[in-house]
């Protein structure tokens, strides 16, 4: 019987099975929709013909999440959110092979034959050529395979399938796309998130399913934070370094759905040691135990911890690599800060080292290490420097914002290197680096 996620009178949300086709097709195998009308009929006693329609898709190989409209009202309304793209988001996981980034945006373009079934990555001047694009994110790895959080923002046949194929990360078990793939093995491709508006509530709702067994069994705590919307970079019995999404509060007195209380559901007593600014993303540190918590702080505060930003500002700094040295002065009342270049009453000194990567086009890219941990320290002291941060709407240059289509600050925590004492309990970590982007 199929796994049922949810029911009303308007939608049917259910886990897709492995390995059979959504709705019937030449090979005469049994279908999803057609199973699914049979469950409406013997639950509910319905004579006759019973209506579902169908508003999405998945590939036969895969699994997941998938949505289904009761009525033909709620039909219309879930294919125009869908094919819309309006308050719908997939959300996809996958075990690929070979070396993908850390993060990354695919985009290209697809062709396909329907006659044939196959599709194929295209030029944009080819014909029937659609554009194609997704976001993923690496978010555990192991055996050789890495674990990608995909979004996908369009729907083309195959789309994952390929682009990851064409980005030399194949799917492991992929048996069209992956030359490597062995017969007998199961595509390791699985629709986990699903967010679309209720048709008649127009309430966003979100439904999670995750794959198990197999070659998914080794990521199966990387998994679980996926469906937390959580990336694990390193662990070990004292300490957690999470990758913090953007939008998210660190501590639970920040706010409900914080990042702590997700890794708690999770891990337990996680504790965080350090801060990033909610519209910050990257990498953040959490100890698991009492002991690991006193030698974090203990480390932070001595600034045995180095800890290196990534971020894009307006114009090109010049010298190109310096250490900027300044004063910061807090208004906690107004959440804002302000940078002076010479001592004032309250302020206090703050040091930003930076070096710029690339130029481009009126922008740079940064690499930023903090001398000093202040509130907004590297947001503001940028923007005093006269190079403000890309989506930075606090301390930054709105025109330059819309120019650039920016739709987020612009900032990461990258890296991570220890220098702990050597009578600290987490000594063993001296020397150890933990970075985002590879």
């Amino acid at each position: 019987m199929v796994n049922v996620l949810y029911e009303d009178n308007h939608l049917l949300v259910v886990e897709k099975p492995v390995n059979i086709p959504v709705q019937a097709d030449s090979s005469g195998d049994r279908d999803l929709l057609t199973t699914l009308k049979e469950y409406i009929r013997e639950k509910y006693e319905k004579p006759g013909e019973v209506y579902l329609g169908l508003v999405h898709r998945l590939d036969r190989p895969v699994g997941g999440v998938m949505v289904f409209a009761r009525t033909s009202k709620a039909a219309s309304r879930l294919q125009d959110a869908f094919s819309g793209h309006r308050d719908v988001k997939k959300r996809y996981c996958a075990l690929v092979e070979g070396t993908p980034k850390a993060e990354e945006k695919l985009t290209g373009f697809i062709a396909r034959d329907e006659k044939k079934g196959t599709a194929w990555l295209a030029d944009k001047r080819d014909p029937g050529a659609k554009p194609a694009s997704l976001f993923y994110r690496k978010a555990a790895e192991k055996n050789g395979l890495s674990l990608l959080d995909i979004d996908l923002f369009t729907g083309r046949h195959h789309q994952i399938r390929l682009q990851t194929a064409g980005n030399r990360t194949p799917i492991w078990g992929d048996q069209r796309y992956n030359k490597n793939a062995k017969p007998g093995q199961q595509i390791a491709l699985w629709a986990y998130s699903l967010t679309f508006p209720h048709p008649t509530k127009k309430e966003p709702m979100t439904f999670v399913s995750l794959p198990q067994g197999g070659a998914w069994a080794a990521f199966h705590e990387a998994l679980e934070g996926l469906a937390a919307d959580i990336s694990v970079v390193f662990e070990d019995e004292n300490i957690l370094a999470v990758n913090k999404p953007r939008s998210i509060g660190v501590a639970a007195a920040d706010g409900a759905n914080s990042l702590e209380e997700r890794l708690r559901s999770l891990y337990g007593d996680v504790r965080p040691v350090h801060r990033l600014d909610v519209q910050t993303a990257g990498l953040l540190l959490f100890a698991k135990n009492e002991t690991a918590e006193e030698a974090l702080l203990a480390a932070i505060k001595e600034r045995r911890i180095r800890k290196f930003y990534r971020c894009t500002v307006r114009g090109v700094p010049e010298p190109k690599e310096a250490t900027g040295q300044a004063y910061l002065l807090k208004d906690a009342g107004a959440a804002h800060v302000k940078i002076f270049d010479e001592p004032r009453p309250g302020a206090k000194e703050i040091l930003t080292r930076y070096r710029v990567l690339t130029a481009s086009k009126g922008k740079s890219t940064l690499e930023v290490e903090l001398l000093t941990g202040r509130t907004h320290q590297i947001r503001a002291h940028m923007a005093h420097l006269g190079h403000p941060l890309l989506g930075d709407d606090r301390y930054g240059d709105r025109s330059f914002n819309r120019q650039e289509k920016a739709d987020h600050l612009s900032l990461t925590a990258v890296r991570l290197i220890f220098d702990f004492e050597a009578s600290s309990p987490l000594a063993y970590l001296n020397g150890r680096v933990i970075e985002l982007f590879a």
